[in-house]
């Protein structure tokens, strides 16, 4: 009775086996199938797009993904920089000497000033044309 339970178990094994095989077998055809159909979509997608514009979206993709990051770190660094107890009130009183001296190097006298007007007319023409 062993024996006849033996090879009942050996064979129900070997048919679970070949069972799962074909199984498995069939989930790989369907997978590649859906894999190449989903491909073939892909492509002919990308085959519609007109290449042409995506070197000028690209490179505004790409400033704006700058501006995005030179804004997080001159955040941390400004978060950092309060942090610190005196910093922050010097680096007020250095702007405001920074801006007198400037005033006072370009705005004193009626040519400065006359100068200056010119000097922002002319890179007003050279940039906004």
């Amino acid at each position: 009775m062993s024996d006849i339970n033996t090879v009942t178990n050996e064979q129900s094994t070997t048919e679970k086996t070949t069972t799962n095989s074909v199984d498995n077998a069939d989930e790989e055809i369907k997978f590649s199938e859906r894999y190449s159909e989903a491909v073939g979509k892909v492509n002919e997608t990308l085959n519609k797009l007109d290449w042409s514009q995506m070197g000028r979206i690209g490179k505004v993709l790409g400033i704006f993904a700058a501006v995005i990051v030179a804004q997080i770190l001159i955040k941390g660094v400004m978060d950092t920089i309060n942090l610190l107890p005196i910093v922050p009130g010097l680096l007020e009183l250095l702007g405001v000497v920074m801006v007198g001296q400037w005033s006072w190097q370009n705005l004193t006298t009626s040519e400065k000033r006359s100068a200056l007007s010119e000097r922002v007319q002319n890179l007003r023409k050279e940039y906004l044309g």
